[in-house]
Formats: structure tokens, C-alpha cells, sequence
């Protein structure tokens, strides 16, 4: 005969029984997994389909009860024997209880079930039947004058671990949500204390840390507070003191070229005339530097037509022996500008080209963008080394010092530019190649961001 066996795990007690019995008797026997397959039990025709495909030649399926209940009263056997009781409760993860009129024994130390208040479900066999106590089903069998109670445990060992670890991991996850929120909490001050410092940093020295902390980081930024106070009091003072001794300088400068007039003319007489005058354009662009760093100065600002304002300030240098060019729109547009600023902007960018452009041909050009221009002046000098790029534009900052005083120049002169630029809304940008020549790139706004069309 050909039995098929359904269980889930061959080495159980109960599969185990059912196939010694089945081979004793010279039967042969197949395990599968009742999980993968599909049955169909006939008691003259059981099939079983298994990964998609019919058994063939099965004579017998064994129930639930052939396989199991009776294997399992069997080996406790009639009278009980409670030791081997035990031990199938503990395989099979099962509660087996035992009563008659003289005793009353149950695997589960609790003895949770009230076996006498149990209802009938269905039958199994002749001395075997399904009963419910407690909304839990079990199954009873009655042999030899003794009733066996057979049912799953409500909470084995497994659930009860899985329980636990499930509580455990809720717990951790809870413990870590509240250590991030606590982290972050504390680090919030550090991160406004490290963007207060950023700012500063960049020059915002009007901008204060904001502070309700009584603790060790309450008084750090109270410190980084009072050290914006302190560099903003300094430069101001700095500031001050600056435009105060231009000023004063004027006097005895505006003294020296009146007398200078009266000196008969000679070399010493021009070289004296060059040095004044460089003097006086120095003190003009100290001057104006701390102006437009200013926050609160205003431009003087007027409507113009653009290009036809630059061709007029670089016609004044077209007797440059290198060649000038000047590349202009084919229409104007106008613009809100400064004229004095603007004009001053492209005679230092001009003057700058022509010092360091070794007489080679110079090109500027004007470029309308949607709402701006740009202004670009090109030399074919000697170029800038790209560790200098982000510093020419620093106040009295020279590349080659040296080379910056047999040309000329103090090293403010693309530092009023970029100045400048910023007052109507733009930028400067430099791009410069050692042996080849710069080009710098003024980006104007049509109207500054601070000049109302009645200002205009």
C-alpha cells in the first residue's frame, strides 16, 4: 500500500510512530508538506497534488487522528504512564490532561482548563470526540475507563520569547527616538552659534547670536556677541579715523600744488607733480571706498543709454599705443547707474589694462543680458596666478609688490570696482591666465534694487 504522510517536520514523534507502524507492516511511505500541496481525501480515491503535479498510486492519507492522537494514547498507554506523558507534552508543545473517578493529572502545572464544563463540537471516532472549554477547542478521548484531554498551548515558550523580543525592540527603538530628539536638542544652540560665526565671518558684523541660556554655551555666544561688538567699534573707529586723516591730508596737498605753480619749471618740478597727484588719488579712493562701504549711502543715480556712456569714457583712451577695441550692441538700452561711480569704474579697470597689458591690444565690450549688462575689459598682459584670483579684489592687497610699484597703483583699484559694482546691484568676476592676459566682467542691474523708479 502506498501511504502519504502529511507533516511538516519528519522527525516529529507522532510522524515518526506512524511511519515505523506503516513500514512494520510492509507499507510504502511519503512524507510531504501539507503546506505545499493541495488534498483531496476520498476514501476510495485520496489524491494529493504537489508542486502542481497529481501523486499517483496513493491508497491512504492517515487523518489527523491516525497519525497523531492515537500514536500519542497509545504510548501513554492504559494505565497512564504519566512520565511518558510529560515528555510527549513537552515534544509535541502540547497540554495533556488525564482524569478518571481516582485521579486528576495535567502537564500544565495550572491546570487552566476546567475539564468538567466542556462542550461537545464533533466526533472523531467511536471513543474519541472535539469539545471546547473556554472558547478553546481540544480533543478527548475516552479508553479503558480514562479520559484523555488533548490541546495546544495558549502561549508557548516560542511566543512567550517573541513576545519578549518584540517588547525589547519597541523599547530600543523608543530609547533612541528620545537620545536623537535630546541630541538635537542640545546641538540646536551649537549650530545657530556656528551660523552666527559664519556670518560674522563674512563681514555681517551688525548680526547678533540670539541667547536665553543660563549654561556654559549661553556664555559662549554671549562672548562671540561682545567680539562683534568689539570688531564692529574697531573698523567704525577705524572708519572714522581714516576719513578724518584724508581730509586733514587735503589741506596741506591742495598747499603744495599752489606753491608747486610758483616753482620755475623743471624735471624735480614734474616728478614733485606726479608724486601729489598720486597721493591725492589715493586719498580720493580711500575716500570713496569708505563711502560705498557705507551701508546707508545713496547713489546719484539717472536714467542713461548704456553703451553710448561707456564709447564716451573709452574714447578717451583710444591714443593707447597697444590698440583699443570697443565691441558695442547693435541697440542701446537704458540703464540707472551712477554716472560718476560708473565712469570711475571703467577708468580704473582701464588704467589697471593698460598698466599690466605689456602695449598689447586691449578690447572692451558690453553685453546687455534680460535686466542687466556686462561690462568686459580685456588685456593681453601678463595675467594673474590663480593663488591671487580671490584676493586682488582685497583692499591694498598686490600680487607682486614689486612689479605693483614700478607700475603704479596701491591696490585699491579693482576694490573700488567690485565696490562699486555691488552698490548697483552686481558683481565682478576675474578670469586670468598666467602669459595671456585677464578679462574682467562687471555685471550691472538695469535698476539697482535700492533705487526706486522716483529716485530715478
Amino acid at each position: 500500500m502506498n501511504i502519504v504522510i502529511l507533516s511538516r517536520n519528519p522527525r516529529l514523534y507522532s510522524t515518526k510512530r506512524l511511519v515505523e507502524a506503516a513500514t512494520k507492516r510492509k507499507h510504502s511511505v511519503q512524507i510531504i508538506d501539507p503546506l505545499m500541496c493541495e488534498i483531496i481525501i476520498e476514501k476510495k480515491n485520496p489524491a494529493v497534488i504537489y508542486k502542481g503535479k497529481y501523486l499517483e498510486n496513493i491508497d491512504a492519507i492517515p487523518d489527523f487522528f491516525t497519525r497523531n492522537i492515537e500514536s500519542i494514547i497509545e504510548d501513554i498507554g492504559t494505565p497512564p504512564n504519566l512520565n511518558n506523558a510529560m515528555r510527549l507534552a513537552d515534544e509535541l508543545e502540547w497540554s495533556i490532561a488525564i482524569n478518571n473517578p481516582i485521579m486528576r493529572w495535567s502537564s500544565d502545572g495550572d491546570n487552566r482548563l476546567n475539564l468538567d464544563e466542556t462542550t461537545f463540537v464533533r466526533s472523531l471516532a467511536d471513543d474519541a470526540e472535539i469539545r471546547s472549554s473556554d472558547s478553546e477547542d481540544m480533543i478527548v478521548v475516552r479508553r479503558d475507563g480514562y479520559d484523555f484531554y488533548l490541546y495546544q498551548r495558549s502561549l508557548d515558550e516560542n511566543a512567550a520569547n517573541l513576545a519578549v523580543l518584540y517588547i525589547g525592540l519597541a523599547l530600543a527603538g523608543f530609547v533612541l527616538f528620545v537620545n536623537y530628539f535630546m541630541v538635537n536638542r542640545l546641538l540646536d544652540p551649537v549650530r545657530m552659534l556656528r551660523r552666527g560665526a559664519e556670518r560674522i565671518r563674512r563681514g555681517d558684523l551688525s548680526y547678533r547670536v540670539h541667547n536665553d541660556r543660563q549654561d556654559e554655551l549661553g556664555a559662549l555666544t554671549d562672548s562671540i556677541n561682545h567680539m562683534a561688538d568689539s570688531l564692529q567699534s574697531m573698523l567704525e573707529a577705524k572708519r572714522q579715523l581714516l576719513l578724518a586723516i584724508s581730509h586733514e591730508l587735503r589741506t596741506p596737498l591742495t598747499k603744495a600744488k599752489l606753491r608747486l605753480e610758483f616753482m620755475p619749471d623743471s624735471i624735480e618740478k614734474q616728478k614733485l607733480r606726479e608724486d601729489i597727484d598720486e597721493i591725492d588719488h589715493l586719498i580720493g579712493d580711500l575716500i570713496e571706498a569708505e563711502r560705498l562701504n557705507d551701508e546707508h549711502t545713496a547713489l546719484s543715480a539717472e536714467p542713461v543709454q548704456l553703451a553710448e556712456f561707456v564709447e564716451s569714457v573709452v574714447d578717451q583712451y583710444f591714443s593707447y599705443e597697444g590698440g583699443l577695441e570697443i565691441v558695442l550692441p547693435s541697440e542701446d538700452r537704458e540703464f540707472v547707474i551712477d554716472k560718476l561711480r560708473i565712469r570711475l569704474l571703467l577708468t580704473n579697470l582701464l588704467n589697471n589694462a593698460i598698466r599690466h597689458g605689456r602695449d598689447k591690444p586691449l578690447r572692451v565690450e558690453v553685453i546687455f543680458h534680460d535686466g542687466s549688462a556686462s561690462l568686459v575689459v580685456q588685456d593681453n598682459g601678463e595675467g594673474i596666478g590663480p593663488e591671487h584670483i580671490d584676493q586682488v579684489c582685497e583692499p591694498f592687497y598686490r600680487a607682486d609688490s614689486s612689479r605693483q610699484r614700478n607700475t603704479g597703483g596701491f591696490g585699491l583699484g579693482l576694490y573700488l570696482c567690485r565696490l562699486i559694482a555691488q552698490a548697483h546691484g552686481g558683481s565682478l568676476e576675474i578670469d586670468s591666465e598666467l602669459g595671456k592676459g585677464t578679462r574682467i566682467s562687471i555685471r550691472l542691474m538695469q535698476r539697482p534694487p535700492q533705487i526706486s523708479a522716483e529716485d530715478a
